[in-house]
């Protein structure tokens, strides 16, 4: 089964690799016996679903997420496998559209009149409250 990532990004279900092993915690006897804790791994570095410029994005702001190049999610909230494969795949989408997404950009702006009619107040206020903490002049 393929991933959509958006309508312009999907990567084949050719890449995707799977692993499947018995989840941990609360479960009874259920939990013992099934392997629904569900990975799922997709190699970045080499894919070729993704552009040149953004398999760049993608190695640089997720670099921390990344092991030699492959990207790892897993899940076991659920106690069936077909569920975790479903969270995997829309954890992992949603890893690559955040990689993905454009910088926003702050734009420095001007301060408002009324803020540096303040500013300047305050400077002069505390101006003058040292100008009457020194020594007086001789005369």
């Amino acid at each position: 089964m393929d991933m959509e990532i958006s309508p312009s990004l999907t990567v084949p279900a050719s890449e995707l690799s799977w692993r499947f092993s018995r989840s941990s915690g609360p479960g009874g006897q259920h939990v013992n016996t099934t392997d629904s804790r569900a990975e799922l791994m997709w190699n970045v570095a080499t894919s070729a679903a993704l552009t040149d410029e953004q398999r760049y994005l993608l190695l640089r702001r997720l670099g921390r997420k990344l092991v030699g190049g492959v990207m790892t999610v897993t899940a076991s909230e659920e106690r069936s496998q077909l569920r975790n494969r479903e969270i995997a795949m829309a954890k992992l989408a949603e890893l690559v559209r955040t990689g993905l997404t454009p910088e926003t950009v702050r734009r420095a702006s001007k301060p408002t009149r009324g803020s540096a009619r303040r500013h300047r107040a305050a400077k002069e206020l505390r101006s003058a409250t040292k100008q009457q903490r020194r020594r007086p002049l001789p005369e």
